[in-house]
């Protein structure tokens, strides 16, 4: 290998790399921006593994674009996805590894209740026709807190690892 080869391998890693952060990034955007066809765009077509614990596993991007129609798309749900921490291994020219941390804080208007998560991502991502797209995703919940406003004072539902179900269901927010 050339010092020029070695130069274009290095400068090809770091713009994978770069792209694959872009991605998450505007996955993340898309979600807090209720927008669906860009949360879609964002994985693989086919074949997907999409397991959001509580919320669902999911083998096509469909599928995870209609729930998150049905239970995230409304006015008096106002999210705020924050992804830290990337930790990206590329694995081969068109695979790629990566885990994130993310903070998640919601407000439901209509329900006057607060919910923040701690969570992380283990992702792997494919390069289809030169671009990066999800192509399995795995969020696990690390921290809860769920707080209830409706007397006109934080009052704590929860706080620990994960809620149970009647404190922090996905359904009953919709």
């Amino acid at each position: 290998m050339t010092a020029m080869d070695h130069l274009e391998a290095r400068l090809r890693r770091l713009e994978d790399m770069d792209a694959i952060r872009s991605l998450k990034a505007r996955y993340f955007f898309c979600c807090d921006r209720k927008d669906p066809q860009g949360v879609r765009d964002c994985f693989m077509p086919g074949q997907v593994l999409i397991d959001y614990g509580r919320i669902g596993v999911f083998s096509e991007r469909d599928q995870l674009v209609d729930v998150f129609e049905r239970l995230g798309c409304h006015d008096h749900i106002v999210e705020m996805h924050h992804g830290a921490n990337p930790q990206i291994s590329l694995v081969d020219d068109t695979t790629a590894r990566g885990t994130w941390g993310l903070f998640y804080y919601l407000i439901n208007t209509r329900d006057r209740v607060i919910t923040q998560l701690g969570a992380y991502y283990d992702d792997e991502y494919r390069k289809l026709d030169g671009v990066w797209k999800i192509a399995a995703t795995r969020c696990v919940v690390t921290s809860t807190l769920a707080m209830d406003l409706a007397d006109g004072m934080a009052k704590i539902l929860f706080a620990g690892r994960n809620a149970p179900a009647l404190v922090d269901d996905p359904v009953n927010q919709a």
